[in-house]
């Protein structure tokens, strides 16, 4: 019997796999920290015999190069990826033994990038599973606008063709096993579920369910931001990703803490936003550690800049550093544990600000009040409160200057991203409530919803 294990990354909303039989496996699309993967494999008491990319990755670094070298596992890359390093080239139609009676087969699905290849698992010639990375998604597929703005509308052509390949060669009960679609920026539309097979796809997915000008106009007019730090990440894969460093860095105190932010660097708070919001270093910024801190510190940080991490503890910080590292911060320049009394120096007090709900706002709203919405454009557009400033949180940094003079009520979908907006304007001197509440509540609150 064969079996899948599901390796989650819940922070960048992806998954990576591990499948095989008795004696050994193959790894999907590994993240950076592959000792997690290693573990997978020791319970199991499998060799990991391959590793295999479906592309090469725009949103997280691999740790496919590394594994490899580490196991002595064959390295399987879409010949048609361009990158550094030695590799087995595989092709449309390549099969390769994973164990006795069960193989792996090459599928091309170009559409997210030009060489996306897809694998499918067959037990004794029957196929069970299709790794489908960034292709065929659950209810929806991967972007196709990463590569080339002039390859899109080509690449989404192909997303298409792709997803009809899979959907006409596999049988119904095939498993879908993509590596994007859980909260990651490179699916062209949240997951529709947490598992999937060919059959369901068949009749949900409008990759296959409408003609193929309707579904690549609608693909393109749903297309969001793209995450700045995607930028780097596939020249970082195509030149073959260093190992990683997960021991703790060096211990700042008070006095380093406040230097490093007189230099403008980035001191970066992983706890909570009620606690941050109740007392914090002045100048620091507020990511929390459970609330996606990979994909949005990320995303908002000048890329290469040092950042130190304040966290409530060890573990808060270790798990923090191996999430960062998936993106390619790999080093923090320093960080420390506790909380604002054991980083700032004697004499110093922890800056605050109130938060709020709608409710709140509704009661104190006046002409002094600045309404600031951070979500993305296409929340926005689904209804907004009237007569506010409209900033999505990747972009506040660098459009501090927009927000209008006043007391700045920063408000997002649930309360997460306000608290990062709240925490950049309130490291700029501006007087800021950070409004954490769903914004459901808001009509529900008095407050003037506009739709359409």
């Amino acid at each position: 019997m064969f079996f899948v294990d599901v390796i989650e990354l819940e922070g960048l909303g992806n998954r990576s796999y591990l499948a095989g039989g008795k004696t050994s496996a193959v790894v999907v699309d590994p993240p950076r920290d592959v000792d997690q993967v290693v573990a997978a494999a020791e319970r199991r008491g499998v060799r990991i015999s391959h590793v295999v990319e479906t592309h090469v990755h725009n949103d997280y670094v691999s740790g496919g190069l590394h594994l490899a070298r580490l196991t002595g596992a064959a390295y399987l890359v879409p010949a048609g990826a361009h990158v550094s390093f030695a590799r087995t080239a595989v092709s449309d139609g390549d099969t390769v033994d994973v164990d006795a009676g069960l193989t792996l087969t090459a599928v091309s699905t170009p559409g997210h990038t030009p060489h996306h290849t897809a694998y499918v698992l067959r037990e004794a010639g029957r196929p069970v599973a299709a790794f489908t990375g960034g292709s065929l998604l659950i209810g929806t597929v991967g972007r196709p606008d990463l590569v080339e703005p002039r390859l899109t509308e080509q690449l989404a052509r192909a997303q298409y063709a792709s997803a009809h390949r899979l959907a006409d060669a596999l049988p119904d009960d095939t498993a879908v096993l993509p590596t994007h679609g859980f909260g990651s920026f490179c699916s062209s539309a949240p997951a529709d579920g947490d598992a999937t097979t060919i059959g369901k796809e068949k009749a949900a997915n409008t990759a296959l369910t409408v003609d193929v000008d309707t579904f690549v106009a609608e693909l393109l007019a749903g297309l969001e931001d793209v995450p700045a730090y995607y930028a780097h990440m596939g020249p970082a894969n195509a030149a073959g990703p260093d190992p990683v460093d997960l021991t703790p860095p060096a211990v700042a105190d008070p006095q380093e803490i406040a230097a490093r932010l007189a230099a403008g660097e980035w001191v970066v708070d992983l706890r909570n936003r009620v606690a941050f919001a109740e007392g914090h270093v002045a100048g620091s910024f507020n990511f929390e550690a459970d609330g996606k801190l990979a994909t949005y510190l990320a995303w908002l940080i000048p890329w290469g800049k040092p950042v130190t991490l304040l966290a409530e503890s060890s573990e808060q910080l270790a798990s923090a550093q191996r999430e960062l590292v998936r993106v390619g911060i790999d080093r923090p320049a320093a960080a420390a544990t506790g909380g604002p009394d054991a980083w700032l120096r004697a004499g110093e007090r922890p800056a605050s600000f109130p938060r709020a709900t709608f409710a709140q706002l509704a009661h104190e709203r006046t002409d002094g009040v600045v309404v600031l919405d951070v979500r993305r454009d296409s929340e926005r557009a689904g209804g907004w409160i009237e007569g506010s400033v409209h900033i999505p949180v990747h972009e506040v940094h660098h459009r501090l200057g927009e927000v209008p003079d006043g007391t700045v009520w920063v408000h997002c979908a649930g309360g997460m991203r306000a608290g990062i907006a709240a925490s950049l304007l309130d490291a700029a001197g501006r007087r800021v409530v950070a409004v954490d509440d769903g914004f459901d509540a808001a009509s529900a609150a008095g407050l003037t919803v506009v739709t359409g």
